[in-house]
């Protein structure tokens, strides 16, 4: 690698699959403002329908042998439960899946896939300050959004730092990329799903 390729390209992959996610990052972000889920119960009651609906398509993820061998704690940092019982709270019916779920990526792809899923936690300190304005908390309608056992920042950084230190191949590096896109991607399409469709009361 040439000495201008490496000031192009950011040092560490979690630095680039940030700089490579930024543009759909930022559309969904314009997408969930232009939905205000903090304006009610009800609007947030959607937006947590989209939150279980994407958790759920990870479960498979956060449970495969393979990447727990790579992130041991990776079971415990699975989010769909929360979300479920979030639901229950707002009185808001499961959601049926959607079509369209990842469906047996390769292990780079879903390590792109739990990069978008873990560090949508560091947004998640915001978001529960304000759901605390609709009356929710980490222990009632907006668990999903409780910080993690060890800390948010500490599960962050050790999620990380493991990811920067994996061995990889270019197809790989690739894959990785693609992974992170597609999550973007698929919470843009399920938060549209959510807030088409009146969530039915459980």
């Amino acid at each position: 690698m040439t000495t201008q390729d490496t000031a192009r390209r950011p040092a560490l992959r979690s630095q680039r699959l940030n700089q490579i996610t930024n543009e759909p990052h930022t559309r969904l972000d314009a997408l969930v403002k232009a939905h205000a889920p903090f304006e009610t119960q009800a609007n947030f009651a959607r937006f947590v329908v989209a939150q279980y609906l994407f958790q759920s398509e990870l479960v498979g993820l956060y449970n495969d042998a393979e990447l727990i061998a790579i992130v041991p704690d990776l079971a415990a940092r699975c989010r769909a439960e929360a979300a479920k019982a979030d639901l229950a709270d707002l009185e808001t019916g499961v959601p049926a899946p959607v079509a369209g779920a990842v469906k047996n990526p390769t292990k780079a792809e879903a390590l792109g896939w739990l990069f978008v899923s873990e560090g949508s936690k560091l947004g998640a300190a915001f978001l529960i300050k304000r759901a605390a304005g609709l009356g929710l908390s980490e222990t009632f309608g907006a668990r999903h959004l409780g910080e993690p056992a060890g800390g948010r920042a500490e599960g962050w950084k050790s999620f990380v730092k493991t990811l920067d230190g994996l061995e990889v191949t270019e197809q790989e590096e690739a894959e990785l990329d693609r992974g992170a896109i597609a999550a973007f991607n698929r919470f843009t399409v399920l938060l549209g799903q959510a807030y088409a469709t009146t969530p039915e009361l459980a």
